[in-house]
This record gives structure tokens, C-alpha cells and sequence, in this order.
């Protein structure tokens, strides 16, 4: 009877190998188990019938022992693989380490630890899994919760770096990633008037979060007093700015969804630019169709003659369609943004660009009418007398279009003469009242000191003229 009991027992390497593929060790174990022990009554009760059978000595044969020994390691590995399911893994462990020191052969231990392996790394992707579910849904407190469990599970390391650096980003960048694009569709299609056409936002770029020296040096050549005290600005978070000033035809889906009046509607008129006499004068009619002559726009042209009302408006009317926090710059993520890093007085170095960076006043540059400008960067041309089309030069070191040039743009501040009391965290200076707002950015007729990165101007929030346009923002 114990031949038989130990052939069942000892099944050779391939069908141990079918049998793992297919049934769980510890299934296996359990049926085998179970067999063992009625054929060790029978063989006890054939022995206790036979004294022959017993020997002299009293003493086991090598099979039997063997054959208990192998039943006392089934048994552990079990246990084992108990604990193992019940995410004990210590426990586990330890008895497997006792188990291997019962029999010389390992090949139990092995499958053992094998299958426990597996049971820890559904455990691990389990957490992972989790955690995910807990960033989405702004549950960081629990998210560290199970990065501890997953350091405690051990063997997951790369989880938990992946895990760690998903959480930054998530606190950090809202999920994103610097210099990414984003847009956000809207949640309907509107009043209906675009035949169901899938509505989305203007691309925004995701700007790296980090600290600058907002303003200029008291040394810098043309610096206004405005323009400092210079402060360190720190931004923990990233934000996101639009990847190019809002267009015509941006602003046109707008008016037609919503039916604004612009300020320069409502006005009946706006400022251009006369080739002729080079100023700036009043022209009734103009609006935010028009160009900076107060011709047609074209739609990649960006949007002037609009207000700081019409912006905020703009941008308030995004938030609405899709939900997500739309709003226009503050003056210090402009500043930020516009630097790209960099301390110099423009964002590509301290002087006249040396290649073609942005629409600015060029010595080359020329009217319709054969003007030039009478100041200028010397051996500069873009070949642009007005805005140029958005985006037609190469980006800034963030990744953003005609951030320096083309047109000056609106930002969310009110105008204070200084920077004393300034935030410094990024965030916008609103005072309740206030009856000036903020214009940063060089323009298409700004001077190079106009254009410098600290220069900034005021204007009443229902102002707006050929120069002036704006850009779109968005929290993380």
C-alpha cells in the first residue's frame, strides 16, 4: 500500500508542471492531502495486523519516513500559501522558510513561492489601481495610504516611483504634463445653432510651475517706477495659458452662441490706425471684426478692439460650456510666462532678436504707406506693419505665440502704481472697485522699451482699440 501512496505523491516533472499550469498549488496540495491519509490508515492497519511487517527494531523504513516527511511539508506549504492569500505575506514567508529545511528537495518550496510571488503582485497592481481611482478623484490623503501599504508589500518599487510621481504631477500639474496642450470640449453644442459641431476650447499650454523675480532692476534702461519694487514670485502649482491669443473667428463662435455686445459695439466706434498720418484716431463703426485698420479680419488674425469687459466675458462663457476653470491671466503668470525663464529684458536675450522671434517694431519694417518706425530694434524685421496672424512666428521657451509682441494683452489685475504688497504667490491683485486694469506684452507699435518683459500699462476695463487683445487661462 505505501508504493502506491508514494507513486501518487511523487508525480514526476512534466505532470507536476500540467497539473501547476492548470489547478493551483494549493489545490493540488489538499487533494493530495486528503489521499495520503486514507492510504496511511489503510497501510497503519495492514502493519498492526502483521507483525512481520513491524521489524525487530521498531524503527520506520526510509520510505515511510520520507513519505511523512513530505506530508509534514505539504501540510506548511499550505499554511503558507493561507496566510499568502490572506495578504500576509511576512507569515507567509516564514513558514515557507521553516518548510524548506523538512526535505532536501526544494521543488515544493519553489512552486510555493511562486505562486505566492503572483499572489503579491495582484495584491500590487490591486493598490495600484486604487490609488489611481483615489488621485482621480482628489483623494491624496488616501492615495498615501496605499503607497505606505505598497512599501510595506515590498517588491513594488517601481509602483511606487510611478505612483509618487503621478501624485506630483496630479498636485502639482492636475495630471498634466509641462508644455502639454490641452483643450476641453463643451458640455452641450450651445443653443443649437452649429448643426451639432463638436465645440472646444482654444489650445492652452501647460506652463512649469516654479519661482522668478517679477519686475525690473532700478539699472534697467527705461524702467518705469512701476515697475517695482522687484519681488520674488513663487508659483507651487502649475497653470495653464493659452497657446496664442484668441482669434476672430474664436471670438465669433462666442458672439454668435451667446449674442454679446462689445463695449466697441455699444460705443459705436473704436480706435485704429491711419496710414496716413501714423495716429491713432477714432473711427465710428469699428468693432471687433475689424482689423487694426478698420478693415475685415481675417479669422486667424488675433481679436482687437475688445474690452477688458469683453475678455472677462470671453473667458467666463468658456468656464461655463465645459465645466473647468477658465479665466483670464494674472499679471504675474503673464510676467512668468512671457520670461520663459530667463532674466534678461526680453525673453530672447537683451537686445535686438538676432533671428525672427516675434511681431515687434523692426528697423526693416514698412507701412502700406512706406513709413518706418522712428524707434525701433536696429538690423530687425518681421516684415509686419499690424498684427500678423497668430502664430506665425516661432514660440517662446514655454511654448506660447507672440507672447512679446503682436498685440499688448489683458490680464485680470487692477493697476497699482507699485508692487508694494504685491501677492507672491502668482495670484491676480484684485481690489473691489477698482477702475484700471493691467495690459502686459509688447505690441505691434511698441518701442523695444515697450517691449521689455517688465514694462506694463493701464487702461479702464471698457477701453479697447486696435492694439490691444487677450489671451486665455486655466487652473489645473
Amino acid at each position: 500500500m505505501h508504493t502506491v501512496v508514494l507513486s501518487r505523491l511523487r508525480m514526476n516533472r512534466s505532470s507536476q508542471a500540467s497539473v501547476k499550469r492548470s489547478i493551483p498549488l494549493s489545490l493540488l496540495l489538499g487533494a493530495l492531502l486528503g489521499a495520503a491519509n486514507v492510504y496511511a490508515q489503510d497501510g497503519e492497519q495492514s502493519i498492526s495486523n502483521d507483525p512481520a511487517a513491524s521489524g525487530v527494531s521498531g524503527k520506520q523504513d526510509k520510505p515511510e519516513a520520507d513519505q511523512e516527511q513530505l506530508v509534514d511539508q505539504q501540510q506548511m506549504v499550505l499554511k503558507a500559501l493561507k496566510y499568502a492569500r490572506e495578504l500576509d505575506f511576512e507569515t507567509a514567508g516564514r513558514i515557507l522558510e521553516d518548510a524548506s529545511s523538512v526535505r532536501e528537495s526544494q521543488e515544493l518550496i519553489e512552486e510555493a513561492r511562486e505562486e505566492i510571488a503572483g499572489y503579491r503582485v495582484q495584491r500590487a497592481e490591486g493598490l495600484r489601481l486604487a490609488a489611481i481611482r483615489a488621485m482621480d478623484s482628489g483623494k491624496f490623503n488616501r492615495v498615501r495610504q496605499i503607497l505606505i501599504e505598497l512599501i510595506a508589500l515590498g517588491g513594488a518599487d517601481s509602483a511606487v516611483n510611478q505612483l509618487r510621481r503621478k501624485m506630483e504631477e496630479a498636485r502639482v500639474y492636475g495630471g498634466f504634463q509641462p508644455g502639454q496642450v490641452i483643450k476641453d470640449q463643451f458640455l452641450d453644442h450651445g443653443d443649437g445653432q452649429d448643426n451639432g459641431k463638436d465645440r472646444w476650447t482654444p489650445g492652452s499650454v501647460v506652463i512649469l510651475a516654479g519661482s522668478f523675480m517679477m519686475g525690473s532692476p532700478e539699472t534697467d534702461k527705461g524702467r518705469k517706477d512701476n515697475e517695482g519694487p522687484q519681488h520674488r514670485v513663487t508659483f507651487s502649482r502649475g497653470f495653464a495659458l493659452g497657446q496664442h491669443e484668441v482669434t476672430v473667428s474664436e471670438f465669433r463662435d462666442f458672439v454668435d452662441q451667446t449674442r454679446y455686445k462689445t463695449d466697441a459695439e455699444r460705443d459705436r466706434f473704436s480706435m485704429i490706425y491711419d496710414q496716413r498720418s501714423g495716429r491713432m484716431p477714432r473711427r465710428d463703426g469699428v468693432n471687433w471684426k475689424m482689423n487694426y485698420e478698420g478693415r475685415e479680419a481675417g479669422d486667424d488674425d488675433p481679436v482687437v478692439h475688445v474690452s477688458w469687459r469683453d475678455a472677462q466675458a470671453y473667458v467666463n462663457w468658456l468656464a461655463r460650456g465645459t465645466g473647468k476653470p477658465y479665466r483670464l491671466p494674472s499679471e504675474a503668470e503673464f510676467e512668468y510666462a512671457l520670461r520663459g525663464g530667463k532674466s534678461t529684458r526680453y525673453w530672447w536675450g537683451s537686445g535686438a532678436p538676432r533671428r525672427v522671434v516675434e511681431n515687434i517694431t523692426g528697423e526693416g519694417d514698412l507701412s502700406r504707406s512706406q513709413r518706418s518706425w522712428s524707434t525701433s530694434f536696429k538690423g530687425y524685421t518681421d516684415h509686419f506693419w499690424g498684427p500678423a496672424p497668430v502664430g506665425s512666428f516661432e514660440p517662446s521657451p514655454f511654448g506660447l505665440f507672440d507672447i512679446g509682441g503682436n498685440v499688448g494683452e489683458w490680464v485680470m489685475d487692477c493697476w497699482h502704481d507699485t508692487y508694494m504688497r504685491a501677492p507672491v504667490d502668482g495670484s491676480a491683485w484684485v481690489n473691489p472697485g477698482c477702475k484700471l486694469r493691467v495690459i502686459r506684452g509688447g505690441y505691434w507699435a511698441s518701442s523695444p522699451e515697450q517691449t521689455r518683459s517688465a514694462f506694463r500699462l493701464s487702461a479702464k476695463p471698457d477701453s479697447h482699440d486696435a492694439r490691444i487683445g487677450f489671451r486665455i487661462a486655466r487652473d489645473l
